[in-house]
């Protein structure tokens, strides 16, 4: 959305001073991520920002039966307008990722649990099709393409969204390069 120099450290430091605000069960700061709550407030937090004239961010925090992957869904919607969409998800535990992009039957995003590669055991229980693509050679896009099934299941399986009254997501649109029907120009013959 937004080239590196372009975010003030402002923006950077919130970031840092509000995720990650779980303990974990033995006291640990941090080590259960980061709850519901913060990501409300940062979402709120940027819109702000935005309405101060320091970045040109448009925030929209969305849950439940709102959080989906599909035709009609927001999130499909805001990737094909140029944005970016954080949502909770589960790999082993539920943490974060940010998808980026999306074509007719895939989700290109960026999952911060880095892996060089999906071939020992642990992999071949998740992703028995083999149909989720690590992606190398895009670090500034996205390191995995995933199909939208993936997604919609209520199971604590790989990259499911998990069940509605946890679902959340944050959608992302730099007010600058976001697609809108005003900023777009069809011809019709």
């Amino acid at each position: 959305l937004f080239e590196r120099e372009d975010i003030p450290p402002e923006v950077i430091r919130n970031i840092m001073l509000y995720t990650l605000d779980c303990y974990s069960n033995e006291g640990h700061p941090g080590k259960s991520g980061t709850s519901h709550m913060a990501m409300m407030f940062l979402s709120n937090w940027l819109n702000r920002f935005r309405e101060i004239r320091q970045l040109n961010v448009i925030c929209e925090y969305i849950t439940g039966e709102q959080v989906f992957i599909g035709e009609t869904s927001r999130i499909n919607d805001a990737l094909n307008r140029g944005g970016a969409v954080v949502v909770r998800l589960f790999y082993d535990v539920q943490h974060y990722a940010l998808l980026t992009g999306a074509d007719d039957k895939n989700i290109y995003m960026f999952d911060p649990y880095y892996e060089d590669e999906f071939t020992d055991e642990h992999w071949s229980q998740f992703i028995p099709e083999g149909d989720v693509e690590l992606v190398l050679d895009q670090p500034l896009k996205y390191n995995r393409i995933v199909p939208f099934g993936y997604f919609n299941r209520e199971d604590d399986v790989l990259y499911a969204l998990g069940k509605f009254e946890n679902r959340e997501a944050v959608i992302l649109y730099n007010q600058k390069t976001e697609k809108t029907p005003e900023k777009t120009i069809e011809y019709f013959i």
